[in-house]
């Protein structure tokens, strides 16, 4: 079945239908990369770590929304 024949086929099915396919297609682009999660848990870890040490340079609401 060709990339064409889906889409016909697909433009036949119920809204509700449809809606499931789309959903299911977007999801399986977001898969995320382990490595890049590895990553981001350890800066992460790091920024919690100084922040309760004191060490991290905070920003406060107000100075980030100026009010």
């Amino acid at each position: 079945m060709s990339l064409v024949d889906i889409i016909k086929e697909a433009l036949h099915l119920k809204p509700e239908e449809r809606y499931i396919v789309i959903e299911n297609l977007i999801k399986s682009l977001n898969v995320p990369d382990e490595e890049i999660e590895k990553i981001w848990i350890k800066e992460s870890q790091k920024r919690f770590k100084a922040y309760k040490e004191g060490t991290a340079k905070t920003v406060s609401y107000d100075q980030v929304f100026g009010k």
